[in-house]
């Protein structure tokens, strides 16, 4: 049996006013804020995304699809914790994360810390197995127009023993 998996993942929203600036499940002071089904939480939707991608099991669509209201202004953090069950009662645990957000503004190294410190709480993991990296993209694109915010995410699962 394979003891490790490797996934990716990526979300991207749109910034509309009258919205919270959500990510890693931290509200971020900004004018702006992402619009989606859930809260929007581009960095936790790109994890999930890695976690369920690494072992086959579809997109968090698939599990949480808009279509669905129940889902309607949910925490994505609250949706983390059903991945991470998922993925352990599938017999495997998280080993790390690496990600990357992508955004002109508002600044994010101030928030780092206790995105990973929020993340790494309802993962049960240590804040340094998560890698959180924040960039712009250089005036480029949707997201270099401040038109929205995206998240990459590489998850490695390992074999739980």
């Amino acid at each position: 049996m394979t003891k490790i998996r490797i996934g990716n993942g990526y979300d991207i929203h749109q910034l509309v006013s009258d919205r919270a600036l959500i990510l890693g499940g931290i509200q971020i002071p900004h004018e702006l804020g992402l619009l989606g089904h859930s809260d929007a939480d581009v960095l936790t939707h790109a994890i999930m995304d890695a976690m369920l991608g690494a072992l086959s099991l579809g997109d968090i669509g698939h599990y949480f699809p808009p279509s669905d209201r129940k889902w309607a202004g949910a925490d994505s953090l609250v949706l983390l914790t059903q991945v991470h069950q998922l993925i352990r009662d599938q017999g495997w645990q998280v080993g790390n994360i690496d990600s990357v957000v992508v955004a002109e503004r508002p600044k994010l190294k101030p928030h780092i810390h206790n995105m990973r410190d929020k993340l790494a709480a309802v993962l049960e993991l240590q804040p340094n197995q998560i890698g959180i990296k924040a960039t712009t993209n250089e005036k480029l694109g949707p997201v270099g127009r401040e038109e929205g915010i995206c998240a990459y995410a590489v998850v490695l699962l390992v074999a739980s023993e």
